[in-house]
């Protein structure tokens, strides 16, 4: 494909979340600061929520990245999880020995019995909990149950997690207000702004081996983020589209109609601002039509 053409090792603009690629930008910076302050002070619960494609998974791998070694860490990545299931989840990401017999009281006495050991060695236990918003209620009232344990000192567990805004909704049933009353840090993902832009473009393009100047121009760079309004992970894939089509004109920097043919290939931008694209220029030659009459 481009990499050759471009100098490239490796795909700039993936959408996995590859913390290589990380590119601290004012929120992401900001959530990640609100993360370690909330863990370092010993918080039990902490809530992070974005939009779909603000970068919580990353963020999420960020903090991981972070905290290790001097955490225990377990990441849940699978929010379907039944209350007994979650419970032996826990017990594997840590370690701990369990019989398929065990009852719900047994496997809690068990992972008690660990985190206490863990305290013992002076290790702070953080749980990261991913895609919440889809998580049963009954398993979120379990892990707030789980919260419960602690030394006279500190909680045993500190949990972080991560959902997008269907999470506030999930959070205000009556059945589990008490969870919402843990939460003692939290905060909303937001996107890129206008400024950070070419720097996080430029970010990505080096750390995947590029060595030259902007490959985006100006015109491009509006077009860009006028249509993904922020949003890193429709960023990504349309300036993906773009540097194909930019390879495949030939040319070593991407105009605006590459970033135009790739808006009309991809059904994630926005609904409204695709048919604008589509229909605008047809307009605007009808109105220039117009305005030119008016001047003869």
């Amino acid at each position: 494909m481009y990499l050759q053409h471009f100098g490239l090792r490796e795909f700039p603009f993936s959408i996995t979340p590859d913390t290589s690629f990380y590119y601290a930008t004012r929120s992401l910076q900001e959530a990640l600061n609100t993360l370690l302050i909330a863990i370092q002070s010993g918080e039990g619960f902490v809530k992070i929520t974005g939009e779909v494609g603000t970068g919580k998974t990353l963020l999420c791998r960020r903090l991981l990245k972070a905290l290790e070694p001097a955490c225990q860490i377990a990441y849940l990545p699978n929010p379907y999880l039944d209350p007994h299931a979650l419970l032996m989840t826990l017990a594997t990401e840590f370690g701990v020995a369990f019989k398929p017999e065990f009852t719900h009281h047994d496997m809690i006495d068990a992972l008690n019995r660990k985190l206490l050991t863990f305290a013992e060695e002076g290790k702070h236990v953080v749980v990261c909990l991913d895609e919440v918003q889809a998580m049963p209620l009954e398993t979120l009232e379990a892990l707030r149950l789980l919260s419960n344990l602690e030394t006279e000192k500190r909680k045993l567990l500190q949990v972080v997690i991560f959902g997008q805004p269907e999470l506030e909704e999930r959070l205000n049933h009556p059945s589990i207000r008490q969870l919402r009353q843990r939460i003692g840090f939290e905060y909303h993902l937001k996107g890129l702004q206008w400024e950070e832009l070419g720097f996080y473009l430029n970010h990505r393009m080096h750390v995947a081996g590029y060595q030259g100047g902007m490959v985006f121009s100006p015109a491009s760079l509006r077009l860009l983020y006028r249509y993904a309004n922020g949003i890193p992970r429709l960023l990504n894939i349309l300036a993906h589209k773009a540097l194909l089509s930019a390879y495949g004109r030939g040319q070593q920097g991407v105009a605006t109609e590459d970033v135009k043919a790739a808006i009309l290939d991809t059904q994630a931008s926005v609904k409204a601002q695709h048919r604008w694209l589509e229909h605008g220029f047809k307009w605007w030659l009808a109105w220039h039509a117009t305005m030119a009459s008016f001047g003869r």
